[in-house]
């Protein structure tokens, strides 16, 4: 299969069938919905640690080269603070919708804000998935085995952020069958960026090692900055080395699947 397909393929799966997977937790009793929920984050932090520190971070410096390892560290650091940036545009963002919407809720208008509140959430999506479709195209333009290796992290943490989605959208007023048309909608984006990720470093492959540091960084983000704190607010001893295992389990399927391509 062509290259392009590969990229196309799976960058659907990460962004629109994970989209799609996600609503059938919406189905389960919400009990149940909640208890399963951690582990899935559990379980999408080992991913995503593994993916970047097992298979993205050591191909970027072996395709730099001794003499690149020091800039694969640099550009690890600037795509870690270009995250951290972003996170903020988007927080700040939130906060300046969410404070002018309550000047109107104030008029009457608090539908008028639930539905903004579920508007910015589908445009923080489309963003969010056109990046992750960047990192599946760059992993994929280093060989197929990483691509799916990185398609399979994007897809472990974006199920439990899109059920999250999901129930935003339906507490701004969506109906369950336009919220999860958009919500899947939204997964056509990460196709968006995956196409112009291989049409740009398909002609600079020079920069490819640099682009796997940067998704690197995006993903050790991610579970450092975004599911690890949230794992820390249960602190009791079940809990905790049930996380222990699922982060073990996550790391350690990427590292097979990683051991398996190179064979």
């Amino acid at each position: 299969m062509p290259l392009l397909a590969w990229i196309v393929l799976f960058s659907a799966l990460g962004g629109i069938a994970s989209a799609a997977f996600a609503v059938v937790f919406l189905w389960i009793p919400e009990p149940r919905t909640a208890r399963l929920l951690p582990h899935f984050v559990s379980f999408a932090t080992g991913a995503l640690l593994g993916a970047a520190l097992l298979a993205l971070l050591p191909e970027a410096i072996a395709r730099a080269g001794p003499a690149g390892a020091h800039a694969i560290g640099v550009t690890l650091a600037a795509g870690l603070g270009a995250f951290f940036l972003i996170e903020k545009l988007v927080l700040w963002w939130h906060t300046e919708a969410g404070d002018e919407q309550s000047e109107h809720s104030h008029a009457g208008h608090s539908h008028g804000r639930d539905h903004a509140s579920g508007v910015l959430v589908l445009v923080g999506d489309s963003l969010h998935n056109m990046l992750d479709g960047v990192l599946i195209a760059a992993a994929f333009l280093t060989s197929v085995s990483l691509g799916v290796v990185t398609t399979l992290a994007v897809a472990a943490h974006e199920v439990p952020h899109r059920v999250g989605d999901f129930a935003l959208l339906l507490h701004a007023g969506f109906s369950r069958m336009r919220a999860l048309l958009l919500n899947v909608a939204t997964g056509i984006a990460s196709i968006a960026g995956a196409l112009a990720a291989y049409l740009g470093l398909s002609r600079a492959l020079g920069a490819l090692p640099y682009a796997l540091a940067i998704a690197s960084a995006g993903f050790l983000y991610i579970a450092v900055a975004g599911l690890i704190p949230g794992l820390h607010r249960r602190a009791d001893l079940r809990t905790s080395a049930a996380q222990v295992i699922l982060i073990t389990l996550g790391a350690g399927v990427i590292a097979v699947a990683e051991a398996l391509s190179g064979q």
